[in-house]
């Protein structure tokens, strides 16, 4: 479970990018994170990664209230979360069997479980005859999914998801949104940050709506347009 209490973030410009947030995201969910640019949207996610600090409020994930949580312990805890980014961030020298097996190997995990785990989980995210690839051998599409299978290699219980598809193209967007359904339909908790409304329309997912850095709505797409 992620729970957000009454969440503040301005920064030394005075900027005050989040205020007064409260947001419940339940084990198994999945939910969009909507809003313009300057919204907040990325500074909660953030924060939700701890790249940041909070300048007053709560964040629980997993049990864990991050806010107090000590510098040592928060590698630890990013290694309990899934992250994909809209560029992908993959090590261009290492092929996408590396790839994965690297977010393995940096916490200790031996060399006949990797063996066993990365084949694994590249046939879940349908590129088993590319892991001898490199990432500039992939088309957009395919590296986020390597990105996705990098994620999901220590099996996380949130996957955080910031515009995973802002360099797609329709096709490919979809087709890595229906990847993520089918992960959170495994029981992994899903948050995604996007901006296409034509994503969100198509997923019917919960949407939390963001604008100048507060929630406006937080319900369900329905057929009469959100259900808050």
């Amino acid at each position: 479970m992620i729970e957000i209490i009454n969440l503040n973030k301005t920064y030394e410009t005075g900027n005050r990018a989040l205020q007064n947030i409260n947001i419940t995201i339940d084990d198994g969910e999945f939910v969009f994170i909507m809003g313009r640019s300057g919204s907040g949207k990325s500074t909660l996610m953030k924060l939700l990664l701890k790249e940041t600090e909070m300048t007053s409020g709560k964040i629980v994930v997993n049990d864990m209230d991050i806010g107090s949580m000590p510098r040592r312990y928060v590698p630890k805890y990013r290694r309990r979360l899934g992250v994909v980014f809209q560029d992908f961030r993959l090590l261009k020298d290492r092929t996408v069997y590396e790839n994965v097996a690297f977010a393995q190997r940096v916490i200790g995990v031996s060399p006949k479980k990797i063996r066993e785990s990365v084949p694994a989980m590249l046939k879940m995210v349908g590129l088993s005859s590319k892991y001898k690839a490199f990432p500039n051998q992939l088309s957009g599409g395919e590296q986020q999914r390597v990105a996705i299978a990098r994620a999901l290699i220590n099996d996380p219980e949130v996957l955080l998801a910031d515009e995973p598809t802002g360099n797609l193209d329709a096709h490919n967007s979809m087709e890595i949104m229906n990847l993520l359904e089918e992960i959170n339909d495994r029981g992994t908790t899903v948050v995604v940050v996007t901006h296409s409304q034509e994503i969100v329309d198509r997923m019917r997912k919960r949407v939390i709506l963001m604008d100048r850095g507060t929630v406006i709505s937080d319900g369900r797409e329905g057929g009469n347009g959100y259900e808050i």
